[in-house]
Order: structure tokens, then sequence, then C-alpha cells
């Protein structure tokens, strides 16, 4: 099994404004680590940087998949590598047909005798969004657009269904979900039938009523302040971050 590596990563914006403050973790695929934190306390930065997204600038520390330093990599290239990136807010993309935008990215890490042709993708994309609740005619939509907030989330989760990532980063797939979306998601998450790492943020507990982590990581001014098990996103619950905050 392999494993995401992230080693006392220091980040910073572009104009110089320190994000993250020497942030380790480490993810085997088939775990599931929750991170959460208050606003402003780095859990988006993190996700974008593990991601390398160019608008952070990383100054100290490494991101490693096994023994491969990947801190220096472009996106698609971490992409190629097995590193997903499910979007806190996923954009619209006019003219891009979402299933063969799915298609080609699946494509990307396959042998020619291994790449499914678009009319076998679609029978495919069609069965794996019946268990999100999908709409019948999603093949045929562009990317995102006239998605409603929780259809957007939902088609993050299906392209993480179907491209199959060793390391999956999901920037808070509950944000703007109704109790039935939430489900939906949920369960294709736990369902999944192939070994992924998933590092799963989200500001309240209500997702990790049905996607139980092994590991709970509380974020607070760019620093893992405190780890531990499910148990702890309970007495987040009941406590709130100010505790975890002064202590």
């Amino acid at each position: 099994m392999k494993s995401l590596i992230i080693n006392n990563l220091y980040a910073q914006t572009l104009d110089g404004k320190e994000i993250l403050k020497g942030v380790s973790l480490t993810i085997k695929q088939n775990e599931i680590h929750a991170i959460m934190g208050p606003n402003g306390g780095g859990k988006s930065t993190l996700a974008q940087v593990i991601m390398g997204n160019p608008g952070f600038k990383i100054t100290k520390g490494k991101i490693l998949i096994d023994k491969k330093d990947i801190t220096k990599l472009a996106p698609n290239k971490r992409a190629l590598l097995g590193l997903f990136l499910g979007f806190q807010y996923p954009v619209e993309v006019p003219g891009v047909n979402f299933a063969n935008f799915l298609r080609i990215a699946a494509n990307e890490k396959k042998s020619k005798s291994e790449k499914s042709s678009p009319i076998a993708f679609r029978n495919l994309i069609s069965e794996a969004s019946k268990k999100l609740a999908f709409s019948h005619d999603i093949t045929k939509r562009f990317l995102n657009e006239g998605f409603s907030g929780g259809e957007k989330k939902k088609a993050e989760i299906l392209q993480l269904a179907l491209l199959r990532p060793y390391f999956a980063i999901l920037d808070e797939p509950d944000s703007g979900l109704d109790v039935d979306a939430l489900k939906y998601i949920s369960k294709t998450i736990t369902t999944l039938n192939f070994p992924v790492g998933l590092l799963l943020i989200t500001h309240y507990q209500r997702i990790l009523r049905y996607v139980q982590p092994n590991f709970v990581h509380i974020l607070i001014e760019g620093k893992i302040v405190k780890s531990g098990n499910h148990l702890l996103a309970k007495e987040v619950e009941k406590n709130g971050y100010e505790k975890l905050t002064n202590s």
C-alpha cells in the first residue's frame, strides 16, 4: 500500500502571508483522515498546496507519495501519480461535456488496450451516477454548468469514484448539501471498491456521522494542535475550538 506523506510543511501566499506552519501527516491507502478547524485556520490552503496550486509557495518541508518527492511537480503530474482534489467550490466549464472530460481523464493512466470507448464509458458513468441519484441526462451536460451546489459536490464524488486515485483530498464535500445529498455522497465514499487514502476537510461533524474517520486532526492557525480518533470530532462538536485554541 502507498502512503501520502506531508512532512513539516510551511506555505505562504504569493504576497508573503504565512498560512501553513509545520504541518505533518502520513495518510495510507484505505485510511480516512479528517481535518477540522475554524475558518481561516489553513484547511483549504493545505488542500491546495498538496495538489500544487501555484497561488501558494512552499517555504519548507516536502510532500511525497511513498518515496517520490512531488513537492515541485505541476498539478497534472501529481494527478497522474494518483492524487485527486475535490474542490470546495467546483467551477463551471461551459462547452466541456462532463462524460467526455471524465473519460479522457480516466484513460490518461491506461494503456491503449485498456482505454474505454465513448459508448462504454457513458454506460459506466450512467451506472455510477445512479448511486448518487444524479439525473439521467448527466452524460449529456457540460461540466458543472447549470448544476446546483449539491449536484456540483456529487459530480466531484462521481469523478473520485471513476478516476480511482490512490489518494483523495475532499475539501468540505458536505457544504451546501441537504440531508439526502449528504447521505448519497457518504454512501458512495464508504463503498468505494478500490484502495484510496482520504483526507476529508470539514467544519462540522455531520458528515463524520456517516463517514467515520480513522484519524481526526484539528488545524488551527496553520498548525495541527491535536490528533485523535473519531471521538475527537464529537469533543469538538460539544466544546468548540476555543478550548483547543487556548490550550
